[in-house]
């Protein structure tokens, strides 16, 4: 396995980009699986906005999410954007933090990758 890179992944949207749901869905997964697969592992993954979606409870990328925080890629679901949407208690993976979080590994990233 190769050792993560100094990146950050920020997902702002329900899925990859913007358009149809089953279309940004299939993009985000196939993404996450050719990273995973690959071992081109990110710092982590911050979900703010929309893309806190992709963390709760039925999304369709749980199963590659699980994966990349099972391989130590810390992933980290916005407190706030969670609660306005009422997703608190269905996150299903990774940890709820703050803007202050997401601000810390973007900072200390030498890239910051939005999809």
């Amino acid at each position: 396995m190769n050792d993560k890179s100094p990146y950050v992944i920020i997902f702002n949207h329900d899925g990859m980009g913007q358009g149809d749901s089953i279309l940004t869905h299939k993009l985000a997964s196939s993404l996450l699986n050719l990273l995973d697969l690959d071992d081109r592992l990110p710092e982590s993954i911050c979900f703010y906005a929309d893309g806190v979606k992709l963390a709760v409870k039925g999304s369709p990328v749980l199963e590659e999410l699980e994966s990349l925080a099972e391989k130590g890629v810390r992933l980290i679901v916005c407190t706030t954007c969670l609660n306005f949407f009422d997703l608190y208690d269905e996150l299903a993976v990774g940890e709820a933090g703050g803007m202050k979080d997401i601000i810390e590994e973007q900072w200390a990233a030498e890239k910051v990758i939005t999809v």
